[in-house]
């Protein structure tokens, strides 16, 4: 009897127990729980490209006159100013030539003025004061040229830069339109780089039109101090490759890059992309 007895003992135990897990478990279903709500938001995606180093302004410098170089005043990558003089050419055969005009426009200023006092009073016919005139006229402007090309046996900078390979040595002949050497400014640098289409047309759609902001990674793997603005965006597509070129530029207050580096280039523009929101919401 007493068995019977603990055994319906333990089997209302056995049921109370399982009634509260039930009870629990249903509880616990009917909870709420603090989640994060998903929030779409701008991101930077990089991109790099091969990009192509000019100087904003880089041109030849060559002899505008034959003759023998007289005198060089500079070395290969030195920095000049603005209408320094960097060659000369013998000058001996052009200052002869000037000298000779010289006297031939004072000669016919003189016939000039002595024809002029003639005409005032009458004694010589008008026609002969108007080719006085003219030969006078004539003789001013050969005086003219030979100073010019007087002027051309000296090669100055056309503007601030960095002097080149040098391609002549003090004593050589070189001939009209001869290369001497390069001038690059590199103040301001121009990087281009080919965008694919695809690429072309998710930033113009992005930008709602901002300027591109790009940045330079150099050889030894760091990135340019400046940051580069894209300005231009060539009119056509490459047909062969389904290219676009872009041109940006940079500041280059050190003098750092130079014309000719080829260089990877990183280019970074925002994107709609998914992620979380800080603040908590109920559902």
């Amino acid at each position: 009897m007493v068995k019977k007895s603990l055994m319906y003992v333990n089997l209302c135990l056995i049921f109370w127990c399982v009634s509260c897990q039930s009870e629990k478990k249903e509880k616990t279903e009917a909870a709420t729980f603090n989640v994060t709500s998903p929030l779409v938001k701008d991101t930077l995606i990089d991109k790099e490209y091969v990009a192509q180093i000019r100087s904003i302004n880089h041109i030849e410098l060559r002899a505008q006159e034959k003759g023998y170089i007289q005198s060089i005043y500079v070395d290969e990558g030195q920095s000049v100013k603005k209408g320094q003089l960097l060659f000369k050419i013998m000058p001996n055969l052009y200052e002869s030539d000037v000298n000779r005009a010289r006297a031939e426009a004072k000669y016919a200023e003189i016939e000039y003025q002595n024809t002029k006092n003639l005409s005032d009073k009458n004694i010589v016919a008008p026609q002969e004061m108007a080719m006085a005139k003219a030969r006078y006229d004539k003789a001013k402007a050969e005086l003219a040229s030979t100073d010019t090309h007087l002027k051309f046996t000296e090669i100055r900078a056309p503007f601030s830069g960095i002097v080149g390979k040098l391609h002549v040595r003090k004593g050589s002949l070189v001939d009209d339109g001869e290369l001497i050497t390069e001038l690059s400014d590199n103040s301001k640098m121009w990087v281009y780089f080919n965008v694919p289409e695809a690429e072309y047309l998710n930033q113009m759609t992005d930008r709602k039109n901002e300027l591109l902001h790009v940045r330079l990674k150099m050889a030894n793997g760091k990135e340019f101090s400046q940051q580069g603005v894209v300005e231009t965006i060539e009119s056509d597509f490459d047909n062969e490759t389904g290219n676009i070129a872009y041109r940006a530029t940079f500041l280059n207050p050190n003098g750092l890059l130079r014309y000719g580096e080829n260089r990877k280039y990183p280019h970074h523009f925002s994107v709609s992309q998914c992620g979380n929101d800080p603040s908590e919401s109920d559902f």
